[in-house]
């Protein structure tokens, strides 16, 4: 049951409410501020609604007060007459959740409470992670000292607080979302909702009602209004991932509204404001997209305007023994199961391993890793057989000087290199050039630095190791 306080001095409301809304809600009639602060502390009420009416008296007071509930963080919602609604549109910039008219549709004082009641759940769940989080332990999660990843931490502390656009790129499992997360988390938006959309997920015939929400019969099958995810993003962030994934036409939509920062659901012609920060990731070359014809240039350089790359595992390897241990610990955690340590011989293995999946694909391993294991600390046997091959197969120190193996291992890596050269040292398009994985590459061209002309060639299957989906 969702428990409201309703801040009125009509005392008929309170009932035509509870009558109205149903069970599902508990009102609780409140004229004073310190009878409001006590309901919320000792009867345990999640949302304050201000009746805001113009016939009655003390309006400056009850405003006031009402600033000083925004300050304390409680969840407010505004109820207000025609006469009132630069008031109320007010006290909504200053935090107020938000504002219906008065007096109020059922219907839409229904779904706006149960928002409000969503909204301050997800902030308790929020708070109480923070306080059981190390506090050596980045809260974004994101995990790494390498030089690389220092880099990106960088990045985002510059753009944290700068309302510019940013692109995320990287292959498939290096965290993009984390950084469009950490972004939010180190800003000023951080209170504020963070939705992310996986662009890619969604069919092309529904992604633009999704995106910019709908009112009833705009279209067949549709039952009544919804908010699409720029609304529903308020003045926080919102993450479009995989933008790659676009249809022409979408396209050019979002880059209207990202020109005139407004748009309208469909089926109607009411422009909204847009005020959330937005934040793009692809595992995709745009800019090749771009000169293909498959991805708009105006468009590109309106997303582009901060770009922050993640890197493949491969390039910071270094981080491997700190990801794996923040992984064991979380999972065991989460899976109820205490873990010591990963043995040096299991870290061993993940240390050489190539990692084509990258994060996700480690963080898959030591999941399945918790679950196998017998005793209290993870070791080399509980890792997946194909960790023990590639490992196997990079420590044998033995080719014969002319066999087919060395020769073809010298071919590939002189493939490498040229790939690297014809590309002006872009990794990432020699990678591609080469239909292999950058982690693969990566491998390669280490094979050249080191001169191990002995070690045979990294193991591969097909066209090359894909990347981890």
């Amino acid at each position: 049951m969702i428990r409201v306080v309703l801040f009125s001095q009509d005392r008929t409301l309170r009932p035509l409410l509870s009558s109205a809304l149903g069970k599902e809600f508990e009102f609780f009639l409140e004229s004073s501020e310190s009878g409001i602060n006590r309901l919320v502390s000792e009867e345990d009420c999640q949302i304050v609604v201000l009746d805001l009416n113009s016939n009655h008296d003390a309006l400056r007071e009850r405003v006031e007060c009402a600033r000083r509930l925004i300050a304390s963080r409680v969840t407010l919602l505004v109820l207000a007459d025609d006469g009132l609604r630069a008031i109320a549109n007010e006290l909504v910039r200053l935090g107020a959740f938000g504002y219906c008219r008065r007096p109020p549709s059922v219907r839409d004082l229904r779904i706006m409470l149960r928002r409000a009641y969503e909204s301050t759940a997800f902030e308790e769940q929020d708070e109480a992670e923070e306080q059981v989080v190390d506090p050596g332990q980045n809260r974004d999660c994101m995990v790494g000292s390498s030089e690389a990843m220092q880099r990106v931490h960088y990045l985002i502390d510059c753009v944290a607080n700068i309302d510019a656009s940013v692109l995320v790129s990287g292959e498939s499992g290096t965290g993009k979302e984390l950084v469009a997360r950490a972004i939010h988390n180190r800003g000023s938006r951080a209170r504020k909702p963070f939705v992310a959309v996986a662009c890619g997920a969604i069919p092309e015939t529904l992604i633009e009602a999704e995106l910019f929400g709908h009112e009833k019969g705009a279209f067949t099958g549709t039952v009544g209004a919804r908010e699409g995810y720029f609304e529903q993003a308020g003045e926080g962030t919102l993450f479009l991932d995989e933008i790659g994934e676009l249809s022409p036409y979408v396209q050019v939509k979002l880059l209207r509204v990202l020109q005139q920062r407004e748009f309208s659901r469909l089926g109607s012609n009411r422009l909204i404001p847009m005020r959330a920060r937005l934040i793009f990731a692809t595992h995709r070359d745009l800019g090749e997209m771009v000169a293909q014809g498959k991805f708009r240039q105006d468009l590109y350089y309106r997303i582009n305007v901060m770009k922050i790359e993640t890197p493949a595992l491969q390039e910071h390897a270094d981080d491997i023994p700190q990801i794996a241990t923040h992984f064991l610990h979380h999972y065991a955690g989460l899976f109820q199961k205490p873990m010591g340590q990963i043995e040096p011989s299991a870290m061993s293995l993940l240390q050489h391993y190539p990692w084509p999946g990258n994060v996700r694909e480690l963080e898959n391993v030591i999941q399945r890793a918790i679950i196998l294991a017998p005793g209290s600390n993870l070791r080399s046997e509980d890792l997946p057989h194909n960790l023990h091959e590639e490992t196997a197969a990079a420590s044998d120190d033995f080719i014969p000087g002319g066999s087919f193996e060395r020769q073809l291992r010298e071919y590939k890596i002189r493939l490498a290199e040229n790939a690297v050269k014809e590309n002006n040292g872009n990794k990432t398009l020699a990678a591609r050039s080469l239909s292999i994985s950058r982690a693969y590459l990566h491998r390669l061209i280490r094979l050249s630095d080191a001169g191990e002309m002995c070690a045979p060639e990294p193991v591969e299957t097909g066209a090359g190791i894909q990347p981890y989906q």
